[in-house]
């Protein structure tokens, strides 16, 4: 009877280790599918001066969708309140601090499994300038609950590098 038990158990374990070795990795464009918390963007110049556009405590948050979309959100954490609460009366100090510290941009996007980048073919942003531009940022770190990526072209403070840091919502 014991020897049945520890055929079964050695049996049962075969199985469960071949369904494991089965399952194909993940692709790094399947792990970036979903939703993502912004944490901290950090510009380096040449120089070496680093700052933080959205400040130290930001908010926003990135998806990306299974069928090649993404929307990216950037905002400062202590964005002005406008007196008047209507988003078209704030002052030009209201209006100049919010643009300053907001980004927002959409389009689709494509992985390069080899090269470790992500590319956003953006369609729209806050930014203007940035319709029509394909943007691409290096995954330098991508894990179940955290996303890492430099943009060696960032537009603000040239020539810098934008390292962005996220958290996978749940």
């Amino acid at each position: 009877m014991k020897a049945v038990r520890m055929l079964a158990t050695a049996f049962a374990l075969g199985v469960i280790a071949s369904a494991a070795v089965a399952q194909p990795a993940k692709t790094l464009r399947d792990q970036l599918v979903g939703t993502w918390s912004f944490v901290i963007a950090e510009i380096t110049t040449a120089d070496g001066k680093k700052t933080l556009p959205f400040g130290d405590k930001p908010k926003g948050m990135l998806i990306f969708t299974a069928d090649g979309h993404f929307s990216q959100v950037h905002v400062a954490g202590d964005l002005p309140k406008i007196a008047s609460n209507n988003r078209l009366a704030g002052t030009d100090a209201d209006n100049k601090a919010i643009v300053h510290g907001s980004l927002s941009l959409f389009g689709t996007y494509v992985v390069d499994e080899d090269k470790k980048t992500v590319t956003f073919k953006i369609d729209g942003s806050t930014f203007p300038n940035l319709a029509g531009v394909a943007q691409t940022r290096t995954i330098d770190l991508l894990t179940a609950d955290e996303f890492r990526n430099t943009n060696p072209a960032a537009s603000r403070d040239v020539p810098a590098v934008a390292t962005n840091i996220y958290k996978r919502l749940k």
